[in-house]
């Protein structure tokens, strides 16, 4: 009997649903074995019937329950609550889902100062009034997924690349019911030179271009960090290979963002990222927006919070 699947996206940009697309040929084999009933973004099928002629929302059961993106408002959550009851496992793909991913970045900020920014004070839009009808209202911040329901395997990533999602099924056909990656930072796979000590202690901005040799492979290249730019490698959990191969942005010479999250589960990478830029002679003090960049992909599970309200200067 196949496995029936149902996939939801929330808060989300779908970049999750093409990683599972991306998939190719072995998601063309898997297909026998896999009964997709419910997923919005590539196949037809409503919340509230094909006509909107049901009063409840209509997520059909399922064996296992794929949720996309953050949960930012009321309709959010519902999906997610509706997926809980209807499926027996549920997996949390891609970083929105598993940390809130980019729009927890939002959670530096008050809700109201933010829609009072978008609706009164943009400067690219007529003010009006914060819409309050035909809409769902913002919950108090972004949450993650396990933050609503329980959330039985997490496959991080922005996007989660197209092996691990392969792998993760593949494990649900057998029968297994638990999938991690290993605890291993981006730097662990990296192949970079690494010399522990940065060429110049400030932090660079990305308006040059890396040294390195475009004929060269990045096993000729100096480690990003230590040319003086900020790469997230040391606190990322490594995964954006697939089974192996170079991280892809350090493939890309670019540094790494940690779309991948902390490398496992308590840990404070923006913290862990301030000791690892010093052990190497780079001033955490001059990288812009600390708070954002070190906590990029991860705001949610209250890693991002308002800061609190500054004394008026006497």
């Amino acid at each position: 009997m196949a496995l029936k699947v149902v996939e939801e996206w929330v808060n989300a940009c779908a970049g999750c649903e093409i990683s599972i697309l991306n998939m190719g040929d072995a998601l063309i084999d898997l297909f026998p074995q896999l009964d997709f009933v419910h997923i919005p973004m590539l196949m037809d099928h409503k919340h509230y019937g094909q006509l909107g002629e049901k009063d409840v929302m209509d997520i059909p059961e399922a064996d296992v329950g794929i949720i996309t993106g953050a949960v930012r408002n009321e309709e959010h959550k519902h999906v997610a609550e509706e997926m809980r009851k209807k499926c027996k496992t549920i997996i949390a793909l891609g970083s929105c889902a598993t940390h809130g991913g980019i729009p927890a970045q939002a959670n530096m900020f008050q809700k109201q100062d933010i829609l009072e920014e978008i609706y009164g004070n943009s400067k690219t839009t007529t003010p009006s009034d914060i819409p309050s009808q035909n809409v769902p209202p913002w919950l108090d911040r972004v949450y993650a997924v396990d933050e609503v329901i329980k959330v039985d395997i997490l496959v991080p990533g922005c996007p989660p690349h197209p092996v691990c999602i392969q792998d993760v099924i593949k494990d649900l056909l057998e029968g297994k019911t638990e999938w991690k990656l290993p605890e291993r930072s981006v730097c662990d796979t990296c192949p970079t030179i690494r010399e522990k000590k940065a060429i110049a202690g400030v932090v660079k901005r990305c308006f040059e271009n890396l040294a390195f040799n475009p004929e060269e492979g990045p096993d000729k290249m100096r480690c990003i960090n230590e040319q003086g730019f900020f790469c997230m490698g040391p606190v990322t959990l490594a995964g954006c290979a697939g089974r192996t191969g170079v991280p892809r942005c350090i493939a890309a010479r670019m540094p790494c963002r940690g779309c991948f999250g902390p490398i496992r589960k308590g840990a404070n990478p923006m913290v862990d990222m301030m000791g690892a830029m010093t052990s190497i002679g780079l001033d955490a003090k001059t990288l812009a927006d600390r708070r954002a960049m070190l906590n990029r992909f991860i705001g949610a599970h209250n890693m991002l919070r308002p800061l609190p309200a500054r004394p008026p200067r006497r």
